[in-house]
């Protein structure tokens, strides 16, 4: 199974368009919000299932602002993050994914991509496609991998 993970778009969608159509096919697509509007232009482009949340830039949307959702035996869930000050440390939103005994969780807002595996919980957040804050400022986007045994596999990939 192939997951595209990429958040932080803020409707500026020529990265995200590019990257979707570089690693198709892909079995899933999950946005950790920000997505401004875009998501069903987003959802069209993916031609898959999507899971999505809204961020704290998407003002007056219908879309949850968080999920909790199964990929293969894994429970993920899904925020953007800003509501456990994500941008301070990943301390709070790791401690809330053990109360929800969640084995992934997926996130956004500080749009620098991280991959966190630890024994109890699996921390992913993709960066920003549109307005990356990292070294080398790069658009980011991660894609998960199920393999045959059903561990998943996790590459931080940049534009």
């Amino acid at each position: 199974m192939k997951i595209l993970i990429v958040s932080d778009t803020h409707r500026q969608n020529g990265n995200c368009l590019r990257v979707i159509e570089k690693v198709k096919p892909i079995d899933l697509l999950v946005h950790c919000g920000d997505v401004e509007g875009s998501e069903n232009l987003i959802a069209d482009a993916a031609g898959c299932p999507m899971h999505i949340v809204s961020g704290n830039n998407d003002f007056l949307s219908n879309m949850p602002r968080e999920k909790e959702f199964m990929i293969g035996r894994y429970k993920v869930w899904l925020t953007h993050g800003h509501n456990y000050y994500i941008s301070m440390n990943y301390e709070t939103i790791k401690a809330e994914a053990s109360d929800r005994g969640v084995d992934i969780v997926m996130c956004g807002h500080t749009h620098k991509p991280v991959v966190d595996i630890s024994k109890e919980i699996t921390l992913v957040n993709p960066g920003s496609m549109s307005y990356p804050r990292q070294e080398g400022r790069r658009p980011s986007y991660i894609i998960m991998e199920i393999d045959r045994e059903d561990v998943p596999h996790y590459t931080i990939n940049y534009l």
